[in-house]
């Protein structure tokens, strides 16, 4: 099993990872400055926004080798499909079941629409369970937005392969990590802002239990960065699923991972 290793504290910390589980053993120093004792959040939750249209579009767009999808607006404005909003409401419900000392009392989320449908709907969802505020705030940021990919934007595999065949060998050569499309990001560039994103957010939300509603990315280098991931361990994570649950817990002054992409409560809510 890969290890991983937290950092936030500016220290690294050994641990060994398992599919939804991810469970702590070893320290090993680091020359990184740590950060103040106690400004970290007890608890960092992380989740992909719903099924969106546009997940949906791709799909039936990968399955048939098409070149386009129907897709006019831009990425930002797209909104959850029907089974999106079934899976926001999935979450929560899982966010109304967590322990009160677990249990978010702060949501930090990308701007682009299909997050914040998700952030809202989830949240009136724990709020008619009675465990949530109502008038609890949503903290919009765009350095929680997903990728861009610049010219490679709205293209299924067979346009990128037909349109930018220079493109496609390119991506293949360098790998997701580090290969930045014309006009568009790495997965670097967004792990970049997260680190940023996450230095205000253990500043502001130090001591609270907080939820992030992002994208696929976002929440990959969420875990790039929070566990030191290498870039063979990263890109063997497979995607990050809809409404899925990553967890982080604060102990003895660091972030450690306790849960990675788990769906259970979305095939509860289901049955």
């Amino acid at each position: 099993m890969a290890e991983l290793g937290t950092t936030l504290n500016g220290q690294h910390q050994s641990t060994q990872s398992q599919h939804h589980h991810v469970t702590a053993q070893g320290q090993h120093g680091t020359a990184h400055r740590p950060a103040a004792a106690g400004r970290l959040p007890s608890v960092l939750i992380a989740t992909r926004h719903g099924e969106s249209t546009a997940n949906v579009e791709f799909q039936l767009a990968e399955a048939a080798g098409a070149l386009s999808v129907p897709i006019s607006c831009r990425d930002a404005d797209i909104p959850l499909s029907l089974h999106g909003r079934r899976q926001a409401q999935a979450l929560g419900h899982w966010w109304a079941g967590l322990p009160s000392a677990d249990r978010p009392r702060s949501v930090w989320c990308s701007p682009y629409v299909r997050t914040a449908e998700t952030a809202r709907i989830a949240l009136a969802q724990a709020a008619g369970l009675g465990v949530v505020p109502v008038t609890l705030a949503v903290r919009y940021d765009e350095r929680l937005r997903d990728r861009e990919l610049g010219v490679l934007e709205m293209l299924p595999k067979a346009a990128i392969e037909a349109k930018h065949p220079e493109e496609a060998a390119r991506r293949r050569k360098m790998g997701e990590l580090y290969y930045r499309p014309p006009g568009g990001e790495s997965w670097a560039d967004v792990a970049l802002r997260v680190r940023s994103l996450l230095r205000d957010l253990c500043e502001e939300e130090a001591g609270r239990p907080v939820l992030l509603v992002a994208h696929d990315c976002t929440v990959l280098m969420l875990r790039y960065a929070l566990d030191r991931l290498t870039e063979e361990q990263l890109t063997a994570l497979g995607p990050v699923h809809n409404c899925s649950t990553s967890l982080w817990r604060a102990q003895e002054g660091r972030l450690r991972p306790d849960a990675w992409n788990g769906v259970e409560h979305l095939a509860a809510k289901e049955d």
